[in-house]
């Protein structure tokens, strides 16, 4: 409990309030070293469970760039004028990154 307080009275900086033997106890405690910062062990446990669930990155491989499945050339129309699949997947930023381009050509878009 006293801990706690000591915390209190260092981040408020109002020591008025305090018993004396509270603020003497913590002083003494910062002199000889003792560390008496807040450690939040609930946002360790998160990180550590987070880790757990999503991998360690250092060990998941980076892909490479891939080339854009949409031609740098393709315009709206050349999307719409067929009804066939595309032979990959587009991915979703590449696919607003062109509808912005055309929507800017248009002045549509800012």
């Amino acid at each position: 409990m006293e801990k706690n307080v000591s915390i209190s009275v260092s981040l408020e900086g109002n020591i008025s309030s305090i018993p004396n033997s509270i603020v003497n106890d913590s002083k003494t405690l910062m002199e000889n070293g003792v560390d008496t910062s807040f450690i939040n062990h609930a946002a360790k446990e998160w990180t550590e469970m987070r880790r757990q669930w999503v991998g360690h990155q250092a060990e998941v491989p980076r892909k490479a760039p891939q080339e854009p499945v949409i031609s740098w050339s393709a315009t709206y129309d050349d999307l719409l004028s067929t009804s066939e699949r595309f032979p990959q997947r587009i991915p979703l930023s590449e696919m607003v990154d062109f509808l912005v381009d055309i929507w800017h050509e248009e002045g549509l878009y800012g």
